[in-house]
């Protein structure tokens, strides 16, 4: 059996700045994704609050501003509040028909 060489003190050393080097990077990593975490949490509530509006809850949210048209523009003129609730419903009216089965 040959007997394994000791490495030298320069080897040593280099292997020593090597592992500095990959905790620093470790570190590093770890402190960035702790910075990232708010940030990637509101990215996910943001893509959850626009699934959350999809056009399966289109004729709810259609009535809600429907609702708060009626309250918000209850004083003004007929025709300004007419048009204000024919402008709220023209999505709802397009989804419904878009969504609608060929005849």
């Amino acid at each position: 059996m040959s007997q394994a060489t000791k490495p030298t003190r320069q080897e040593l050393r280099k292997q020593l700045v090597r592992l500095r080097m990959e905790m620093h990077r470790h570190e590093l990593r770890h402190e960035t994704q702790e910075l990232l975490q708010p940030l990637r949490k509101m990215r996910g509530t943001a893509t959850s609050w626009q699934s959350s509006l999809s056009s399966g809850h289109a004729p709810l949210w259609g009535m809600a501003g429907v609702t708060l048209l009626g309250f918000f523009g209850g004083k003004s003129k007929k025709l300004t509040r007419w048009l204000k609730i024919g402008i709220s419903l023209y999505p709802l009216v397009a989804v419904a028909l878009k969504n609608r089965p060929p005849r």
